[in-house]
């Protein structure tokens, strides 16, 4: 996985549940292509069509709130997104999101400066974001368990590896 990501910002505000992230009728699928289809469909019908590989979510406080599903942070993933940057996130959508190796970073104050569309790099190892005016926004460094998890594509195939060099 990159620890450098860079891409064109999509802005939301406070308490962005999982259910605007995606909405319950997709949750029979566990297909991650379908999921990702519908993503933040609830909140802006054309999200995905408008969407690029790489693009990152910049978000207020508490991101991913509401219901436990993990499908949340699938979806954005799937969608092409490359990683959610916001003041807070609930909690349960933060391990979430890093046990199917997605990352998620918290920067304070980070939404108030950025604008939608803003072109956004994320340093996930040094720990900062740097604007279009070369402004750098730090945050704390993921640490190097986080990084092997998100490196891993999530805490599934971590331990599977870890299983197989043990047994191998």
């Amino acid at each position: 996985m990159e620890t450098v990501l860079r891409g064109r910002a999509w802005k939301f505000g406070d308490d962005v549940s999982t259910d605007h992230i995606i909405a319950g009728r997709y949750l029979t699928s566990t297909d991650p292509k379908v999921l990702g289809e519908h993503a933040m469909e609830n909140v802006d019908p054309q999200f995905v069509k408008k969407v690029k590989p790489g693009d990152v979510i910049v978000a207020a406080t508490n991101f991913g709130c509401g219901s436990s599903r993990e499908q949340a942070p699938i979806a954005l993933k799937a969608a092409g997104i490359s990683c959610v940057v916001a003041n807070t996130f609930a909690r349960i959508f933060y391990r979430n999101s890093i046990n199917i190796g997605f990352p998620v970073v918290e920067c304070p104050g980070l939404p108030e400066k950025v604008k939608e569309g803003d072109t956004v790099t994320v340093d996930l190892a040094a720990g900062h974001v740097v604007l279009p005016s070369g402004e750098t926004m730090p945050f704390h460094p993921l640490p190097p368990n986080i990084l092997e998890i998100l490196n891993a594509g999530g805490l599934v195939p971590k331990l599977r590896a870890e299983l197989a060099a043990k047994s191998g």
